[in-house]
């Protein structure tokens, strides 16, 4: 049997922390076993999809490298095809038309809640034979559910569910406007699609329960279930936008390597030994729905900070560059030039140790973006003063008549400065830096003046003491 799963995602709103996550692993499952990956797009609830959502459910997914296998399908292009099947099913009397009014239902269900009862339907449309006066009433279509025994589920990841039919409402397919539901075009839809796993978040358990009827009704194979806990927040409530409840494009834009996003998913309820680091390579090979917990996870933006640093460290700096260039051309209001984004490269080693974000790399790369004269921090100019500026001079011209321009050799011309002046090496080092970079705050400033070469570090030297 050829795998294929699918991601089926509602496009109300941004592709969030759990999406994303259901996505990936129902991606690796079938990368695992070499089959399919589908994507559909559940937009039946017309008054809340937008074109906006669907737009961030694509980009998001493309972010994070999870490509679909076949174009997207839209649950709303296949209407046709899930009327044509509740018709089959209310012709063969395993589906019926109920004539019951919303002021009807609504006191059919306050009635049930009050006595306890989950089925909130009471189905007496189901035995009733429709007359010609009824067919000219508004009708939805309901499935029959059945009265007795038990429906059984064994989920890869919950195990065994059980439920009593009693319980089970005679959902609708069909609304009285003549649209099928949710219920019903998911069902169609896995069918059609040839999908042979559905994974997804176990707040869909009761959904399966009333789908595996529908799917039992139509004579069709059913796929295998697995429902994966849910993310909470680090103190296990409801998981927030202080916990981060954001869209996948957030994270993104607040500087998260795409690899680091997925390795996080990954380890969100799915463990392999005490592996942390975890590529997509490995994932492949190693993911199966065996290894993923009951129990719901904690997001933990520190950890996905920790893992976002490593993964930054270890990129290309090639990479890194442009990925930081359109951040600085924002931040500068202005183009990045071809010598600034090669200082920027040859920078890189010591800015990404110091980063833990892309934004963050952007914002240290500044100081290799801007060009002379530069303009000093205000916190920052109080370093330059009267003797700090005498030293630097002294400085600019020993560095003058250097031949060999790297960062040992450096080192020991500035030491040798400082000990000329009998003072502290970082009596002059800030000072210096302040003057290179208009920062207090940099790499190692023996780093910096190798990267930016003898002649732009003794001009940039030449604007301070005015030589």
């Amino acid at each position: 049997m050829k795998v294929v799963t699918r991601f089926a995602p509602s496009p109300t709103g941004y592709l969030h922390i759990g999406g994303a996550r259901t996505a990936l692993f129902n991606w690796l499952f079938a990368r695992r076993y070499e089959g399919q990956f589908l994507l559909r797009i559940e937009d039946t609830d017309k008054k809340r999809s937008t074109s906006e959502a669907v737009d961030k459910i694509f980009s998001g997914l493309k972010w994070l490298g999870i490509e679909s296998d076949k174009p997207a399908l839209f649950q709303s292009d296949n209407s046709t095809r899930h009327i044509e099947i509740a018709n089959k099913l209310l012709k063969q009397e395993k589906a019926y038309r109920c004539f019951c009014s919303l002021e009807e239902l609504t006191e059919m269900r306050k009635k049930a809640r009050s006595e306890g009862k989950t089925r909130l339907y009471d189905r007496r449309c189901r035995d009733h034979k429709p007359t010609a006066s009824d067919l000219t009433r508004p009708s939805s279509i309901r499935i029959k559910m059945p009265k007795e025994n038990e429906t059984l589920i064994n989920d890869l990841v919950q195990g065994e569910i059980k439920v009593t039919n009693d319980n089970l409402d005679d959902f609708i397919i069909i609304r009285p406007d003549g649209t099928p539901t949710y219920m019903l075009a998911v069902v169609v839809d896995d069918h059609d699609m040839g999908i042979t796993h559905i994974i997804r978040g176990d707040d869909h358990l009761n959904n399966a329960i009333r789908q595996l009827h529908l799917f039992h009704a139509c004579e069709w194979d059913t796929p295998k279930l697995a429902h994966i806990p849910l993310i909470h927040g680090h103190d296990g409530t409801k998981l927030s936008k202080r916990d981060g409840a954001l869209g996948i494009d957030s994270y993104a834009e607040m500087g998260i390597l795409s690899e680091a996003m997925n390795n996080y998913l990954l380890r969100l309820g799915w463990s392999h030994g005490d592996e942390e680091i975890i590529s997509t390579k490995k994932a492949i090979k190693w993911f199966n729905l065996d290894a993923v917990g009951r129990a719901p996870s904690r997001f933990d933006m520190e950890k996905l900070l920790n893992l976002n640093t490593h993964y930054l460290r270890n990129s290309s700096n090639k990479d890194l560059v442009s990925y930081v260039i359109p951040i600085l051309s924002k931040l500068m209001e202005s183009e990045v030039s071809s010598i600034a984004a090669d200082r920027i490269e040859r920078g890189m080693p010591g800015l990404k140790q110091r980063s833990k974000t892309i934004v963050e790399l952007a914002q240290n790369s500044l100081i290799y973006s801007k060009e002379t004269p530069i303009l000093i921090q205000k916190n920052a100019a109080e370093h330059l003063n009267t003797q700090s500026i005498s030293l630097l001079s002294s400085l600019h011209q020993n560095m003058a008549n250097m031949r060999k321009w790297d960062q040992d050799s450096l080192e020991k011309i500035v030491r040798t400065t400082a000990t000329e002046n009998n003072i502290k090496l970082k009596q002059i080092a800030q000072p210096l830096r302040v003057a290179l970079t208009g920062s207090t705050i940099s790499p190692s400033i023996f780093e910096v003046m190798e990267v930016f070469g003898k002649k732009e570090t003794l001009n940039r030297l030449k604007t301070v003491i005015k030589v």
